[in-house]
């Protein structure tokens, strides 16, 4: 009979390998008499038990049990070697371990190993049980800490990172080419009317106290109006503003003296100067200055002179020269020492202009036609800061806009030079060294055209656009721009709040 492979268990090897067949016995009929002999044994003892716990049966008339017939010892002590043999064999094939790929399978699928982290815990025990100098009160409280484990990044990630922040990038710089060809062209601002207008607000700061909600839909309801109840704000007391000054009396105005006629002015100067000489001859007449020498002249020569003159008239006569050159040469040097050097007429000129400003700032707003010729734009640049003049030049190929602010005085003298004094139609060649600065210009700024001949600008001509006075400076300095497109010109105006102006000058004939 052929032994069937156990069940895999506690019965069994763990790691589920077929188990070796085990000798078998040299003589099987000596096995099966040896088992027979052993089950009437046992059922003898059985019966025997049986009649001895009958009532009215003795025990000395029982039968005693028949002993075991004498082969049966020797033929277990065979089988126990037969089984030891047989786990033997087991225990050797164990550790030899599988050979063949269907053992490994049924290894795996039979008896799996159990994980490390159900062991741990028995391991650590058993460690804790031999450890004679362990002491459970001293173990730390709450979790044990567990190692982390490594985390890596999937391969690639950063590189899909990089390149969307670089396709963000090349995004936004479409966008801002894209602004700026649109600013270029114009195509937003190509009009005076393309202005926004603020919404007006639900309701007005002076009816916010009147009214319960913010907005005029509840006028209509009487309760929700602030009138005559006692939270309102209209009392009958009357409340006086602060008064404020106007603007014009917050400048500088200084008060002129009155001018005299030349007759006038004639007259103080003999009466100073009579004044004068009387204090002089009471000064000689009491030794406090000695007396003047007298003056000659060509014409009382020979009478101041007398017999000098007779005498010699030559030797008088250059005489009398030197002392009127001498007198001159004074003259003149009183006139040198109360001159103002550079820096002094520098500085008084730029005070004079100050005070003058603080009076009130004046604009003004010119339109050109063109700026083709290079000695208009310098006209143009360096009177405006020698008038210390704020703002902007903007040259533009179909339209050229001025704006100067400053004071009065130096507003007038500008406006002079721009409708008098500048002659528009002029027009003539670059010197070299201009031409060398004037290479990189586009050709609607050059004087001449691409065959090298002087363009015609006899249409060329200046209008006053806009002219009055503001509250304040729009500029902090004098600027000069070149703008190729109407919406560069805007733009760049649009910083100073002064893009009306652009509209106004095209608007205008």
């Amino acid at each position: 009979m052929v032994e069937k492979r156990p069940y895999p268990g506690d019965h069994g090897d763990a790691n589920g390998v077929k188990r070796a067949k085990p000798a078998a016995p040299t003589n099987v009929n000596d096995v099966l008499a040896a088992a027979r002999a052993k089950a009437a044994a046992q059922a003898a003892a059985i019966n025997a038990r049986i009649s001895a716990s009958k009532p009215g049966s003795n025990g000395a008339s029982a039968s005693p049990t028949p002993p075991p017939p004498a082969a049966a010892p020797a033929e277990g002590l065979d089988r126990l070697a037969a089984m030891k043999a047989r786990v033997a064999a087991l225990r050797q094939a164990s550790d030899v371990g599988p050979r063949f790929a269907t053992t490994l399978g049924n290894r795996r699928t039979e008896s799996p190993l159990p994980p490390k982290a159900q062991t741990a815990p028995v391991q650590e025990e058993k460690a804790e049980a031999q450890n004679p100098y362990y002491d459970p009160k001293a173990a730390p409280v709450g979790k044990a800490r567990v190692a982390r484990g490594l985390l890596f990044n999937q391969r690639g990630k950063y590189l899909d990172q990089a390149s969307k922040l670089r396709a963000q990038g090349r995004l936004e710089q479409i966008k801002a080419m894209l602004a700026k060809q649109s600013r270029q062209a114009g195509l937003d601002e190509n009009s005076e009317r393309g202005f926004l207008v603020q919404q007006p607000p639900d309701v007005e700061w002076w009816d916010e106290g009147i009214l319960e909600d913010k907005t005029y839909d509840c006028i209509d309801d009487p309760s929700k109006i602030k009138i005559d109840g006692d939270d309102s704000i209209i009392t009958l007391y009357v409340q006086h503003p602060v008064l404020l000054k106007a603007p014009q009396d917050q400048r500088l105005v200084e008060v002129k003296p009155m001018y005299l006629t030349s007759k006038e002015q004639a007259k103080l100067r003999r009466m100073r100067r009579a004044e004068e000489h009387k204090e002089q001859q009471a000064k000689i007449r009491l030794g406090l200055e000695p007396p003047p020498p007298p003056k000659v002249k060509r014409g009382n020569m020979m009478r101041v002179m007398g017999e000098q003159a007779i005498a010699d008239p030559t030797a008088v006569e250059m005489l009398v020269e030197s002392q009127i050159q001498e007198r001159q040469d004074k003259h003149e040097q009183a006139n040198e020492e109360r001159k103002l050097t550079k820096e002094q007429r520098h500085a008084k000129l730029a005070e004079n202009q100050q005070k003058d400003a603080q009076k009130g700032v004046y604009m003004c707003a010119f339109k050109i036609n063109t700026l083709a010729f290079s000695k208009h734009r310098y006209q143009i640049d360096i009177n405006a800061k020698q008038n210390a003049l704020t703002g902007m030049t903007i040259m533009n190929p179909t339209m050229n806009l001025v704006i100067v602010e400053g004071g009065v005085h130096s507003i007038q003298k500008y406006k002079k030079l721009m409708l008098q004094r500048i002659k528009w139609t002029e027009n003539g060649k670059p010197t070299e060294i201009q031409e060398e600065k004037q290479a990189a210009d586009p050709q609607w700024m050059k004087s001449v055209d691409e065959k090298g001949n002087l363009k015609d600008l006899s249409h060329n001509k200046c209008t006053l656009v806009f002219e009055g006075e503001v509250k304040q400076r729009a500029f902090r300095k004098w600027v000069a721009k070149m703008c190729e497109t109407e919406g560069e010109a805007k733009e760049l105006l649009g910083r100073s709040k002064m893009d009306s102006m652009w509209a106004l000058a095209k608007s205008s004939d």
